[in-house]
């Protein structure tokens, strides 16, 4: 494919869920899952933050690890929660379950032995949080490539406040420190533009508080920790894209399109950068995308843990 011309967040998420579905830890995984056997058949209620087009809960059914839940899904993007609104139904109904409407904004998906009431809303996590405090209604909370947008120490213990004693959090593709793109075009060049990118992630503020890090998976490894979770297990969760003989799978392309737009946009005007050999270096990774060289490769971290029982 040739670069777009413009650029759909909708469209990203929809194209990095086959990134997501080879990166995510299977270790960690198949714990989440032995750790909700004994729930089989009973409801639980599950908490997804961040939650994009609603693609985690299409997995999660697809892989067989929710079988009866009351799934919220919220996310500040209110584009993403109606484009999650719209694209749910129609992939439940190809994969055969029966989709009612119980609201615009909430659904119940049926199967065999299998019932999942979802309910999408938009809304930003400090507004949810402060309706929800002191309820602890979640017994299981879920994160995906969300943590390394939000400021961890003012957001983590408030989200573990939601969850039940013994509740469970599963928490995946929390970046940490490490984008390569191949080949290389100019070695010194292309470590300058990674590490200025890692930068502009550290100082990132939005709505005048700061939002994520480049080190979000090992640091929030230790935020838990200092919240009182239990880590059960942590894994990595690298995302690998590159073209095989047909190309790059899905719409991987545009995946690798809107990660280059991603750095230029972030990048642009940096005194640090020439400007015309910045562009020239962007341009010529929008070229391998199109002729299907480059190689992405970041490192990222899931993690999965539990609150503990109230001592006594």
């Amino acid at each position: 494919m040739t670069e777009p011309y413009e650029y759909s967040l909708t469209r990203y998420l929809a194209a990095k869920k086959s990134v997501d579905d080879r990166a995510l830890n299977r270790r960690v995984l198949q714990g989440l899952q032995s750790l909700l056997l004994p729930h089989l058949g009973v409801p639980i209620h599950v908490l997804e933050v961040g939650a994009g087009i609603g693609t985690m809960i299409e997995r999660l059914l697809d892989w067989g690890v929710l079988d009866c839940a009351r799934y919220t899904a919220i996310d500040a993007d209110v584009t993403a929660v109606c484009e999650a609104c719209r694209r749910l139904p129609h992939w439940a109904d190809h994969r055969g379950y029966e989709v009612t409407a119980e609201s615009s904004h909430t659904m119940s998906l049926r199967k065999a032995d299998r019932e999942i009431l979802v309910t999408f809303e938009a809304a930003r996590i400090s507004d949810f949080v402060a309706r929800q405090r002191g309820c602890r209604t979640w017994d299981l909370m879920l994160a995906n490539a969300f943590f390394d947008l939000v400021d961890l120490p003012s957001t983590v213990p408030d989200l573990l406040a939601l969850l039940r004693p013994h509740g469970l959090l599963y928490f995946t593709i929390n970046f940490d420190g490490l984008t390569i793109l191949e080949p290389e075009i100019d070695p010194d060049l292309d470590a300058r533009i990674a590490t200025l990118y890692h930068e502009n992630m550290d100082r990132r503020i939005v709505s005048e508080e700061p939002a994520g890090h480049s080190r979000t998976g090992r640091r929030l490894l230790t935020q838990l920790r200092a919240c009182g979770a239990d880590l059960l297990d942590a894994g990595g969760s690298d995302w690998i894209v590159f073209a095989g003989p047909d190309g790059y799978p899905g719409d991987e392309a545009y995946f690798l399109h809107h990660i280059l737009h991603m750095i230029s946009t972030a990048l642009r005007g940096h005194p640090a950068l020439d400007a015309t050999c910045f562009n020239q270096w962007v341009a010529e990774r929008h070229n391998q995308v199109e002729k299907g060289t480059l190689i992405y490769m970041t490192h990222q971290i899931d993690v999965l843990g539990r609150m503990p029982c109230p001592s006594g």
